[in-house]
């Protein structure tokens, strides 16, 4: 009877100390307590950036400490609501905040016990407790948590507090939120859940780290196993149901938080959009990128062997600096498909693909030449492959450029055609020098270039450029004289608005027909020049190899009907290579990339197409194209009757 008396007055003395207590934190709640509330009823919360590929494939999270994609209270499964309140909060629905039972029944055990074993919160109280108040456990912090909770019940609906709270525990693992903790664990949408694994989420709140099923799988699943005991005692599953739920072990995934599985992708789009952004890491922004994730991992698998090839032919060398890059466009539309910085993003995170500025070498002629068609020469053409030396000053000293061909021989008069599919050095000098170097130089310019030196070296690939920069400048072959502007992100979304789209950039430079005589040398540069290594079987690659002075970098610029590529290799100190050339080192890479392309997509078109205005003629057994603007001059046209002339 005692005791009796002792728990009563006990439980008065408390009721008593929450009015007074109440009374008088009710002139201070708006100075104290109000900034509180407000948090959790103007609810922010920190929601993670995703990026997909153009498949809308997920290629990253991106997020500052708290992982958490968000989901409405409509898009919440109502058995997710009932396993919730069914093992934290069963009379949600009926309380205004705080449960005077259950805190009567908490007193009692907390008095027998002589310290505090059971608390008794409502969902809104842990929601109060999890959002701006501490874990200790101390009455004055108790209630401030009631008074805040009956605060929010009186701004809120059930549903809204409901939809803030699933949104804003923790599951742990890194996650942040049910629809976070869904696709983690399980990898599947919540509406997908079975009732096993809903049950499995929301027991985890109460103790994240030790019911985390990728850590302690017996304690989370007889943890659900409560929750589906406590659902089917309350009559809110039937009997079939709970053995089912019961007898089920659902798969765990144990994965990394970010998934990032493009890094240097994800790098780039943040350097492009992380400052524009607001709140970029956690503003729960949706980035839709124009990259294919097969494609990217096949670039970097190409890449990578490429690489090692290189390492094994060199074995007597050091190449500590020797690295790579890859670019993979649609030439018609300017979209990436691939983008590779660099062999192992885990030894460097520098994106050589977009931020190296190296020189392209011979890969650089094709728009020298391409400016001679222009101007009327034609693929026959003669130009002086012979050796030429020139004086330059330089501060006091007079000193002599003695230029080379790659093959250290001279080939007298040889037709234009020939000359860049071998990569003639002094054929080009020659052919620059006949134009004139001013002339070039302009007509460069609008070819969009720009930072070009303004001598002969011009005629070598002296200018510095990025990878993605000089597969720009290609996609004027590619795109039959139309350069397009490479783009990363095709759109950007929050909260289903649209926040940025793309804007396709594109430059008709070039005619068709002009553009299809390049074209169609840089396609014999492949079947039969310098880029022999990057032929693939029943599809028409052009291109063309680059290789620096000293063997500084090796390049290849192919393309197809469909697809372009960009490689490169090279030492980041800028060391040379032991006769690593464009042909050797980079044009099997791209080879090899298009043939298991191609094999994957039949769907893409394996042939150049002649547009209007072009005619060819056989001669020596060999084809060359011709249009009205580079004719072939009298002395060109077959004189034997066995040749051919197509129009």
């Amino acid at each position: 009877m005692k005791i009796l008396k002792f728990f009563i007055s006990l439980i008065f003395l408390f009721i008593v100390g929450i009015a007074v207590y109440g009374v008088y934190y009710l002139g201070t709640l708006y100075s104290a307590l109000a900034p509180k509330a407000q948090k959790i009823i103007e609810y922010q919360p920190k929601l993670t950036t995703k990026i997909y590929d153009r498949n809308s494939e997920l290629i990253a999270n991106i997020f500052d400490q708290e992982n958490r994609d968000y989901v409405q209270y409509d898009d919440i499964p109502p058995r997710v609501i009932e396993a919730l309140l069914a093992i934290e909060d069963t009379k949600f629905f009926e309380h205004g905040g705080i449960n005077p039972d259950a805190i009567m029944r908490a007193i009692i055990k907390d008095i027998k016990a002589r310290k505090f074993v059971e608390g008794a919160s409502t969902i809104t109280q842990q929601l109060v407790k999890t959002m701006v108040l501490s874990r200790e456990k101390k009455i004055k912090r108790k209630i401030n948590e009631m008074l805040i909770a009956l605060y929010v019940e009186s701004k809120l609906t059930k549903e809204q507090i409901l939809e803030r709270y699933l949104n804003q525990v923790y599951f742990g693992h890194g996650y942040y939120g049910i629809k976070t903790a869904a696709e983690g664990y399980f990898h599947k949408p919540l509406q997908n859940l079975s009732l096993k694994e809903i049950a499995m989420l929301v027991g985890l709140p109460r103790a994240p780290s030790f019911y985390d099923p990728t850590k302690n799988y017996s304690e989370s699943i007889k943890r659900a196993d409560r929750v589906i005991n406590r659902m089917y005692e309350l009559g809110w599953i039937d009997e079939r149901s709970f053995s089912e739920a019961i007898a089920q072990q659902p798969r765990v995934y144990d994965d990394s938080l970010s998934k990032n599985r493009a890094p240097y992708i994800v790098d780039e789009v943040m350097r492009r959009f992380g400052k524009s952004l607001d709140r970029f890491r956690t503003g729960g922004y949706r980035i839709y990128t124009t990259i294919d994730l097969q494609m990217q991992d096949i670039a970097k698998e190409e890449l990578a062997k490429g690489y090692e090839n290189i390492i094994e032919r060199s074995a007597d060398y050091n190449y500590s600096n020797l690295n790579g890059a890859m670019v993979v466009l649609r030439p018609q539309s300017g979209e990436i498909l691939a983008l590779v910085g660099g062999v192992d993003y885990k030894r460097s995170v520098f994106n050589r693909a977009t931020q190296a500025k190296r020189q392209p070498g011979s890969a650089f002629k094709p728009f020298i030449y391409q400016i001679a068609l222009n101007l009327g020469y034609s693929q026959m053409s003669k130009i002086a492959d012979v050796a030429r030396s020139y004086k330059f000053e330089e501060g006091n000293e007079t000193k002599i450029w003695q230029p080379k061909n790659y093959e250290k021989n001279f080939e007298g008069l040889i037709t234009l055609k020939d000359a860049l599919i071998h990569s003639r050095n002094l054929a080009t000098i020659n052919l620059v020098e006949e134009i004139g170097l001013s002339k070039i130089y302009n007509e460069l310019k609008k070819f969009r270039f720009t930072n070009l030196p303004k001598d002969l070296s011009l005629a070598l690939g002296s200018v510095t450029l990025s990878p993605l920069t000089l597969a720009q400048h290609y996609t004027m072959f590619a795109n039959y004289g139309t350069q397009v502007a490479p783009y990363l992100v095709t759109k950007i979304e929050k909260n289903g608005q649209i926040l940025y789209e793309t804007t396709r950039r594109s430059w008709q430079l070039v005619e068709p027909k002009q553009a299809f005589l390049m074209i169609d040398i840089l396609r014999g540069v492949v079947e039969r020049g310098t880029g022999r290594r990057a032929r693939v079987g029943g599809v028409e690659v052009a291109g063309k190899t680059g290789t620096t002075n000293r063997y500084v970098d090796a390049w290849f610029c192919g393309f197809t009907p469909d697809i372009e590529a960009v490689v490169w290799f090279g030492q980041d100190d800028n060391t040379p290579l032991h006769k690593e050339s464009g042909g050797k080192a980079a044009a099997p890479v791209v080879g090899s990339f298009l043939q298991r392309i191609y094999s994957l997509h039949p769907e893409l078109k394996r042939k150049f197409q002649e547009p209007e205005g072009v005619y060819s003629l056989m001669i020596g057994g060999r084809r060359y194209y011709f249009t009205d603007i580079s004719k072939p001059s009298k002395v060109e046209e077959p004189k034997e009757s066995e040749e051919e002339l197509l129009f």
